[in-house]
């Protein structure tokens, strides 16, 4: 078999699982599939190039996701001019002042000759600009946050179309990877990982507890949309009658249809990122990155300076995690900070770029469709396995109780089971590097 000829095989396999889904439960489950599938394979292909390409071990994933999040509720919302009066100038003028400080204590740092003069200059500037910091932002953060607490209490966004939101995201994400990797990728691989998973709870941290950056744990809701609301399409007599005559049910098409277009959109995006990473791999630069990744000592004999080239492509991965974030806020329609969790955003889209191949773009895009799918669609049937492998035992009976229950734990299982299979019987990948 070619190798053309199994990716197909693999793509099809996908496709005949969501067609299924749709036939035997709903076809609304089965484009929510395609939609957070699409969304999950853009996450892979940026780990790929941050892992596949370079072998850069970045378990911080949640965080730069999250921060594309952030970038849509920034972007999108509409500013809130109570809020900003009472304290919004104070809250921007604390940022800068505390940026100034670090920048302050940098150029001392430089300036002043080594010894005991450059320790205490930076501790003087350090201290000093804490405390000033500390003045001007927490007088600001307590006035913004007490306009209107239950519904506001945040200073809103910039109130532009949401779809800006997603190349902003990747910005923030791309601006956090570069800080991360200017202090981490000199160092050996297991600190570059400890310095990810420590800044990805970091950042989660802040949107938790930071109610007047993005609402905290109280989440942001209504976001804006790049599609038409379901009730607004129910309430349009042209829809209405056109679904009608097709012998669709129109709240049901209505759902179908929006979803269609979250799932165009997404394949957009996702098309455009596959096409640059795989001119990237094959490029010249690309080929570099693999050597670099192969043997580091051989690279940098040869003059290739190492360090630089994977801020690089940590920069770049991170960046399109960033972007995909953003496209899952928009989704949701909300922010809610509580739910990024490292085993749903770091160790789900690790097994897909392993699953799927690491190394390879096309392998990480079905490592994304099919790691999703299971992700899903295990638990029901594991409970439809159980209640059949039971039916025949007696109400209350101990062993038919504890099966059932054990259905919850179908997800954790499978995705153990799929990886080790994969790591004994294809150690590459289902779609191996080339």
């Amino acid at each position: 078999m070619t190798d053309t000829t199994r990716n197909l095989v693999y793509f099809g396999f996908i496709a005949a699982l969501i067609i299924g889904t749709g036939l035997m439960t709903s076809w609304n489950l089965a484009i929510t599939i395609v939609n957070f599938g699409l969304i999950s394979a853009i996450m892979a292909l940026g780990v790929n190039l941050q892992w596949g390409f370079a072998g850069l071990f970045n378990v911080g994933i949640m965080g730069f996701v999250a921060l594309g999040g952030l970038a849509t509720v920034l972007i999108s919302m509409p500013p809130v001019g109570e809020a900003w009066a009472a304290g919004g100038v104070r809250v921007i003028l604390a940022l800068i002042l505390g940026a100034a400080t670090i920048v302050g204590a940098i150029l001392a740092y430089n300036a002043l000759p080594k010894g005991r003069m450059r320790a205490i200059g930076m501790i003087v500037i350090l201290v000093a600009g804490f405390f000033i910091y500390r003045a001007v932002f927490d007088g600001g953060v307590q006035a913004v946050e007490a306009v209107n607490p239950a519904n506001a209490g945040y200073l809103g966004g910039l109130g532009l179309p949401v779809l800006l939101a997603w190349p902003v995201g990747g910005l923030l994400a791309a601006g956090a990877a570069w800080i991360i990797g200017k202090t981490a990728l000199g160092l050996r691989s297991d600190y570059l990982a400890i310095a990810t998973l420590g800044i990805a709870e970091i950042i989660i941290a802040v949107l938790k507890n930071e109610d007047w950056l993005a609402r905290g744990v109280k989440n942001v809701v209504g976001l804006p949309r790049p599609a038409p609301y379901e009730i607004n399409l129910q309430n349009s007599e042209t829809f209405v009658e056109r679904v009608t005559n097709l012998g669709f049910d129109p709240v049901t098409a209505s759902t179908l249809w929006v979803k269609a277009i979250y799932a165009g959109l997404f394949t957009v995006v996702l098309l455009i990122l596959f096409i640059l990473a795989q001119r990237a791999l094959h490029s010249p630069w690309g080929r570099m990155m693999r050597a670099i990744r192969d043997n580091e000592v051989a690279a940098e004999a040869m003059g290739k300076d190492v360090t630089a080239r994977h801020l690089q492509i940590f920069v770049l991965g991170s960046a399109i995690c960033g972007i995909a974030g953003a496209m899952m806020t928009t989704l949701d329609g909300q922010l809610t900070p509580g739910t990024y969790q490292p085993l749903r955003f770091t160790f789900l889209i690790w097994v897909m770029v392993i699953v799927g191949g690491s190394g390879n773009n096309l392998g990480a895009v079905l490592g994304g469709f099919l790691i999703w799918w299971l992700w899903v669609m295990v638990e029901p049937i594991g409970l439809w396995l159980m209640q059949v492998v039971t039916s025949g035992m007696a109400e209350g009976f101990w062993l038919r109780e504890h099966l059932l229950d054990s259905a919850a734990h179908m997800r954790l299982l499978t995705m153990g089971v799929v990886l080790l299979l994969v790591l004994r019987f294809s150690p590459r990948g289902l779609i191996p590097e080339r």
